[in-house]
């Protein structure tokens, strides 16, 4: 019985990191998005549907979300996306490289949503 319980507080554990990590992230999209002069909503929240204001932020299509689920395609959107938040926000598009990088891309995500 007391490994059932201990899986059981494990795996409860594990949901609630992964959803503040997930509410964080979300925030930071918003964060963003509002930066850039685009009012997220609600949608932000929403798994998949975050991709309407994340888009609409960045003056592209809403048929980008059909391509963002498109191997190889998703990273062409995703340097689109970056070069045109870059612009809005005032930075240097070559920055969208940062994005590519595991870690360093959280915390240039960080950096985009509360620098001034």
């Amino acid at each position: 019985m007391e490994n059932s319980t201990a899986g059981g507080a494990f795996g409860l554990i594990f949901l609630l990191i992964w959803l503040v990590i997930y509410l964080f992230g979300c925030y930071i999209m918003k964060r963003i998005c509002e930066k850039a002069g685009h009012q997220p909503g609600v949608l932000i929240w929403i798994p998949i549907l975050q991709l309407i204001p994340i888009l609409k932020a960045a003056d592209m299509s809403l048929l980008w979300i059909i391509g963002f689920l498109i191997p190889i395609v998703n990273m062409v959107g995703m340097i689109i996306w970056g070069i045109n938040i870059h612009k809005k926000l005032g930075k240097n598009p070559w920055l969208t490289i940062l994005l590519f990088i595991p870690f360093v891309n959280f915390i240039y995500l960080l950096y985009l949503a509360f620098s001034k």
